[in-house]
């Protein structure tokens, strides 16, 4: 009996020190089970962005992209560009369901950040990467792009967010094209807040994670502004 006592003493004490273990590791980076799970899941996106890429521009859509970039008139030119571009995205998302691969953000003023982002807000299309706000317009379409992403748990893509500056570059790689968006200020709201996805009548890229960490009773956001677009294949 006194033998059986002290291994379930041995038990639970080596539980107890497993479970302050996983509190531990997931302060000071993120859930452990859901880092596995959202690993693997990201690996499947990344491959499916990949062909993606390979397949969404047909060689008609180069020979357009190419004519639109050749106007003399910086004027014609810009508006052909942004024209051929804004399709693209369309056709983008009339093609795309949630939880698939949309396209790469990447933000090294967030600790280096660079995952592929799938469509949806939705818990399970959260789970595999940052996610689009379906909502919102796609990059190239001259209104407000919104991206979501966990801080905490499944990657913790937007741990980081509150680590942003005005001025730091944000790049989203489309497979119609590159777009480069300089932060403009960062702001703290309430969940119910949905104004901070309403077009502003310029091309705002905006990011959403909750606030403060291990909680979800604010949302941080960063506002960043179009600077550069580079039509074509990432």
């Amino acid at each position: 009996m006194r033998r059986l006592g002290h291994i379930l003493s041995i038990a639970l004490i080596t539980a107890g020190l497993l479970v302050i273990a996983d509190v531990g590791v997931t302060l000071a980076y993120q859930e452990p089970l859901s880092l596995v799970y959202s690993s693997i899941k990201q690996g499947e996106k990344e491959s499916q962005l990949k062909s993606i890429e390979s397949e969404f521009l047909t060689q008609t859509d180069v020979k357009e992209i190419k004519r639109a970039e050749g106007a003399k008139d910086p004027k014609v030119r810009k508006k052909a560009v942004s024209a051929n571009v804004a399709m693209l995205a369309q056709r983008l998302v009339d093609e795309s369901k949630p939880g698939d691969a949309l396209g790469r953000i990447e933000a090294p003023g967030m600790d280096g950040l660079n995952m592929v982002f799938v469509q949806g807000t939705d818990e399970s299309s959260l789970e595999l990467g940052p996610g689009h706000y379906p909502e919102t317009a796609m990059p190239g379409q001259g209104r407000t792009v919104a991206i979501a992403g966990h801080r905490t748990t499944y990657l913790a893509p937007f741990r980081h967010i509150d680590s942003l500056n005005p001025g730091d570059k944000i790049t989203l790689k489309m497979p119609y094209g590159t777009f480069v968006y300089s932060v403009q200020k960062s702001e703290i709201v309430d969940p119910s807040d949905v104004g901070i996805i309403h077009d502003t009548g310029y091309e705002r890229l905006v990011l959403s994670a909750c606030n403060p960490l291990y909680s979800a009773s604010q949302r941080y956001i960063i506002y960043a502004r179009l600077v550069h677009t580079e039509p074509g294949p990432p």
